[in-house]
């Protein structure tokens, strides 16, 4: 894992990137498909200055966060904040505005916390004046989170909103075919539909029973078939 432009001021964060997390491997669903278009276009200067997604767990914000910052051939930097909220914000923050994007993930993990709304507001006044694009993730719009500067609250609405829905059955087995095909893995239809009938619901423990069948069946040498994937799973 390695985070791309990183600052020697942000190191001590031990932040880093999924080398995983790209837009290559992200399948969007049709709703998505614009969403995608409109991060790629922000990836370019002249993009959108400030984009909020918001959804529940296992939506993809992270990961669409974390491969805007893959992508990124200008400075950018990821602060899961949800990882940095015990750490001072001024600190954290400090200096950031000099990156040409900054990804804030799970920024509803400081509502309410004074030291670090007021820290995010100051930033955001900065990075609108440098022209650092931000953008952000939670797991609520703007208006439903629970922030008590109404300062903030505004500067959260100042750009592009757009929620991310959960994946239906239907989708996650098309994203496990996919993210299979994308390790040189065939999955069949019915094999996806058996591991989503059984996995559990999120999508970061389905990928990761992917990571554990992709393991297996190289070790073993077997194709992906229901037989094989009960025994390895142990279902």
């Amino acid at each position: 894992m390695s985070q791309p432009h990183f600052t020697g001021a942000q190191l001590a964060l031990n932040v880093q990137l999924r080398d995983d997390a790209t837009l290559e491997n992200f399948l969007p669903t049709a709703a998505l498909a614009p969403l995608v278009a409109l991060l790629e276009v922000q990836l370019e200067a002249g993009g959108e200055p400030v984009i909020y997604l918001y959804g529940g767990a296992g939506t993809g914000k992270s990961h669409l966060l974390q491969a805007c910052c893959h992508r990124a051939q200008a400075p950018a930097l990821y602060l899961p904040l949800a990882e940095l909220r015990e750490h001072p914000p001024e600190a954290v923050l400090a200096g950031t505005e000099s990156m040409a994007l900054v990804c804030l993930d799970d920024i509803d993990a400081v509502q309410g916390d004074a030291d670090w709304e007021r820290a995010l507001f100051h930033f955001f006044n900065r990075a609108r004046d440098a022209g650092c694009r931000l953008l952000i993730a939670a797991d609520a719009s703007p208006r439903g989170l629970a922030v008590q500067l109404a300062d903030l609250r505004s500067r959260l609405s100042w750009g592009v909103v757009y929620h991310l829905p959960g994946y239906d059955d239907e989708q996650k087995e098309a994203l496990l075919a996919f993210r299979a095909a994308r390790k040189g893995l065939q999955m069949p239809a019915e094999v996806a539909r058996y591991i989503v009938s059984r996995a559990p619901r999120g999508l970061a423990e389905l990928l990761a029973l992917l990571d554990r069948l992709d393991r297996l069946s190289l070790a073993e040498q077997r194709a992906l078939t229901v037989p094989f994937v009960k025994r390895a799973l142990g279902w």
